[in-house]
């Protein structure tokens, strides 16, 4: 292990102060090597205070599996030149996710839920973290887990994209080390009709977590997209794999592009006026790119746990419409149609009155062209 990944091992778990001698002793190496590793650490994105008595690690906004999960110190992490895997050990927490019974008849087993412990920051604790430096998209990394029979649950993060796409393939502005990139990955094993609104929920433990962590407020675009100011922040992509012969949904691929701190500025033309990040001003965001995955998935895992018995989140959902009672097109069978959006119903569809009647709109074969004034293309 280079000496400054034994610097940042022996540093990031403590608010202690280490004196660049004391650092050389435990590593047995000089003090000039500490110094070196420090520069180096700082490009790379790590924050430490210099004091006059040596060094204190500070928060730095650099994907870490062990402080997603909350962990004070890593288990069993492995580390690689492009990718880290942190895989978690039980721990004694009290959870606040009640463990589901897979014989309870009131309801669909939700995976996820079903661990009965949880990890420091509150996930579950069978969930397991693969961040890379650079993929083709983290929905691809869900769907290789799946051939190669590793476990889910499974969170997939990079730091950047570059093929990331959201419905109907449109393709996901991701630049690196500005935003968040991941896809969760479960393994249900219900047919399609006993599963939960995936997306619903995630729009909603993505709100709840950014209203918890800054206090800015967003709204929903039915169905899977989320807005700050009138401007895009977020979008969401479900995909299911199936077992032809059973109906049975053996796979759920949950993946999310969340604009963090990118520059209003650095979006691309086309994209000043319909795109946004959480933190658009240049400054150093107050929260880490690791505080808000936490509190989303936390926030996810928990909505989901509560199921079938709880479903608030749909009022949540619901409430936190831009849709609802606005005048909206759609594209059917190559005609344009137009509409007051009535309602959002249990399963996610949009309820459009139009002059011909009722039209329910199901999410994955509809877009939206234009709600209210606002154009969608």
């Amino acid at each position: 292990m280079a000496v400054k990944d034994q610097v940042l091992a022996l540093m990031k778990h403590t608010a202690a102060i280490f004196s660049g001698e004391k650092l050389a002793q435990e590593l047995q190496v000089s003090r000039t090597a500490v110094w070196k590793a420090i520069r180096e650490l700082e490009k790379e994105g790590w924050r430490f205070e210099h004091t006059a008595s040596g060094y204190r690690y500070l928060p730095s906004d650099v994907l870490d599996a062990s402080e997603i999960l909350g962990y004070l110190k890593p288990v069993s992490l492995a580390v690689s030149n492009d990718k880290i895997v942190g895989r978690l050990a039980e721990v004694d927490v009290l959870a606040d996710i009640q463990p589901v019974d897979e014989t309870d008849e009131t309801g669909p087993v939700t995976s996820g839920a079903r661990s009965s412990t949880l990890t420091p920051g509150g996930l579950p604790s069978d969930l397991a973290v693969e961040i890379t430096d650079t993929s083709e998209s983290t929905m691809i990394e869900a769907k290789k887990a799946v051939a190669d029979g590793r476990s889910a649950p499974r969170l997939f993060i990079t730091e950047a994209q570059t093929g990331g796409h959201g419905r109907f393939g449109r393709p996901f502005f991701s630049p690196k080390g500005q935003g968040i990139y991941m896809t969760l990955l479960l393994n249900p094993n219900h047919p399609f009709d006993d599963l939960p609104q995936y997306t619903l929920l995630a729009a909603v433990a993505v709100c709840d977590a950014i209203a918890d962590l800054t206090g800015k407020e967003c709204e929903i675009k039915w169905v899977n997209d989320i807005y700050l100011e009138g401007k895009k922040l977020v979008g969401i992509l479900s995909e299911a794999t199936s077992d032809i012969e059973s109906g049975i949904i053996s796979h759920i691929s949950i993946g999310m592009g969340i604009n963090f701190s990118t520059p209003q500025t650095d979006f691309p033309q086309e994209l000043q006026a319909k795109a946004t990040s959480l933190f658009a001003d240049g400054k150093q965001p107050p929260i880490t790119r690791n505080q808000l995955i936490q509190a989303i998935w936390r926030r996810f895992f928990t909505l989901l746990a509560g199921l079938p018995q709880d479903t608030a989140y749909l009022e949540d959902y619901r409430s936190r419409s831009f849709v609802l009672g606005q005048t909206v097109s759609f594209r059917r069978q190559g005609l344009v149609i137009s509409g007051i959006a009535e309602t959002i119903t249990d399963d996610g569809q949009l309820v459009v009155r139009t002059k011909e009647g009722l039209i329910s709109l199901n999410s994955g074969e509809i877009s939206l062209e234009s709600i209210g004034e606002r154009k969608l293309r």
